[in-house]
């Protein structure tokens, strides 16, 4: 039997690119609409100041998988991230255990990558107007994966911390405005990556024919964006109560929701017209674990990388 492959933080960052996450994770989408996985609703274990949360799946032609992730918002404007874990991957054939690796990493890029795949689905083909709410770890993720997804002739940067949006906004040719409010109004693409337990922006800021996209854990996008179509990554995200579901979300017809999966296999059509607001809400799923696990062991592989443990 083969040694257990164990791949650090810095292994993984080093090993997972933006363009290759993407296209796994576009792959991934549409085999889950296609029937071609098993994802369970993830379980939490609550304690005082944080959560332990399990996400296992399994994705064919990739394996199974599980991530143990805590969450802990106190964490913010710390050196400790809020969004802690590990992953395991397993052979999809035997069950045999073949890699551990650093899942911290890999929830920040592939929670972006994915509203990058929706915004890519779902955005304009002329869109060049980007704006990112938010400075913390999931801005920095969303102005990476969003970096060469257009053609963008302008990038707006804000958060409530003025020192944190400067910071992103350094890492890009971006500028940094002084409100949510000035960054929104005329985007093209609305990237909305806060912790924020109410809502950031206001519908009436949004250009007609914008993409808005949310991955905040809590309740940042306001109600108004949810009376038409939502795209998710799963039904769930409004058929789940929190955390497997978005807080946002519950309640709302489950007729008016739509898996990415359903848009990449041509089920539904998408964007519908110019002028639609497209909005899609992120819960995380499992299936991106596995895909990007997946794209990270392969290329450890093939690259020699990774420590290897006796079993």
């Amino acid at each position: 039997m083969d040694d257990l492959v164990y791949l650090t933080e810095a292994d993984v960052r080093g090993l997972l690119q933006m363009p290759a996450l993407r296209a796994r994770l576009r792959d991934a989408f549409a085999l889950f609409s296609s029937g071609q996985a098993d994802v369970p609703p993830r379980i939490a274990a609550r304690a005082p100041l944080g959560v332990l949360a399990a996400m296992p799946g399994y994705l064919a032609g990739v394996g199974l998988v599980v991530k143990a992730v805590t969450v802990f918002a106190g964490n913010h404007g710390t050196d400790v991230p809020s969004h802690q874990g590990l992953i395991v991957v397993c052979d999809e054939h035997s069950g045999t255990p073949v890699a551990i690796m650093d899942g911290t990493s890999i929830t920040a890029m592939r929670t972006a990558a994915s509203a990058a795949v929706a915004a890519d689905l779902l955005a304009r083909p002329e869109a060049t107007v980007l704006a990112i709410i938010g400075g913390g770890v999931q801005g920095h993720s969303h102005l990476s994966a969003f970096a060469d997804l257009r053609p963008w002739s302008s990038v707006r940067v804000a958060s409530r911390s003025r020192g944190s949006a400067i910071a992103l906004a350094a890492r890009h040719p971006a500028v940094t405005v002084s409100s949510f409010e000035a960054a929104v109004r005329g985007a093209d693409v609305i990237c909305l990556t806060t912790d924020a337990d109410h809502a950031v922006i206001d519908p009436s800021w949004v250009s007609p024919g914008a993409h808005v996209g949310s991955v905040g854990n809590r309740a940042e996008l306001h109600t108004g964006f949810t009376n038409g179509t939502v795209f998710v990554e799963w039904l769930g995200a409004a058929l789940s109560a929190p955390p497997a579901g978005a807080v946002e979300l519950q309640g709302i017809d489950p007729a008016r929701v739509v898996e990415l999966g359903s848009v990449l296999t041509g089920a539904h059509p998408g964007r519908t017209s110019a002028d639609e607001i497209t909005v899609y809400k992120s819960t995380g799923h499992a299936i991106e674990d596995a895909a990007a696990a997946r794209l990270v062991l392969d290329e450890a592989v093939a690259k020699g990388i990774g420590l290897r443990l006796p079993r």
